[in-house]
C-alpha cells in the first residue's frame, strides 16, 4: 500500500522537486501547500490518510517550527520531516526538540530524501 504524503514548501520549484523524487520511489503526494495555513488546512483535511509531512522553515505567512508545533500539538503521532535550507544546528536542535522526525538540509540528494522518508515510514523502497 503506497503511503501518502504532504509537501511544504513555498517553492512551487522545490514542491515539485520534491514531489517527483517521492512519487518516483513509490510515495503518494496526496497535497502540496505553499503556506503554512495551507499547510495546517491539508494535515487536518488529510490527517486520517497522511503519513508524513515535509516541512520548509520559510514560510510567506507562518514560521516553519511554529508550523510543526501546532501539527505536533494537534496531531502528536504525525510524522514531519523538515526540509530546509537553513542548517543552523540550534534551528535544527528546536525543530527536533519540537517532535521533527527527521531534517534534511537542502540542497539534497534524491537519495538523502528516499532514504530518510523509507526509515520513518518502515516500508522498502523500489527505486526501479
Amino acid at each position: 500500500m503506497s503511503k501518502n504524503i504532504l509537501v511544504v514548501d513555498d517553492s512551487y520549484y522545490m514542491r515539485t522537486i520534491l514531489k517527483n523524487i517521492l512519487e518516483d520511489a513509490g510515495y503518494n503526494v496526496v497535497n502540496e501547500a505553499a503556506s503554512g495555513q495551507d499547510a495546517l488546512k491539508g494535515v487536518d483535511e488529510q490527517h486520517d490518510n497522511l503519513d508524513l509531512v515535509t516541512l520548509d522553515l520559510i514560510l510567506p505567512d507562518n514560521s516553519g517550527l511554529d508550523v510543526l508545533r501546532s501539527i505536533k500539538e494537534k496531531y502528536p503521532d504525525q510524522n514531519v520531516v523538515v526540509v530546509s535550507a537553513v542548517g543552523q544546528s540550534s534551528i535544527v536542535e528546536q525543530a527536533m526538540e519540537i517532535g521533527a522526525s527527521a531534517y534534511i538540509v537542502k540542497p539534497f540528494d534524491e537519495e538523502k530524501v528516499v532514504e530518510v522518508v523509507g526509515e520513518i515510514l518502515g516500508n522498502e523502497i523500489n527505486n526501479e
